[in-house]
């Protein structure tokens, strides 16, 4: 994967992060009773939350100190 492809990729992983941060915070807001389904939502945004950082760390390199 190229740098560029890589943070494509990073941009979409960020705004689908946010989009179910967003539909978490609705949930929680409208009473829903449905714990299961925000726990999945949660386990999915955990899931994007990796992979964001994983991008992150390869397109930035190690600084030696």
């Amino acid at each position: 994967m190229t740098e560029q492809e890589m943070r494509k990729r990073l941009a979409v992983l960020k705004t689908d992060h946010r989009d179910l941060d967003a539909a978490i915070d609705a949930l929680r807001q409208t009473g829903s009773t449905d714990q299961l389904q925000i726990a999945r939502l949660k386990k999915r945004k955990l899931g994007l939350k990796d992979q964001i950082a994983m991008i992150e760390d390869a397109l930035l390199p190690d600084i030696i100190a």
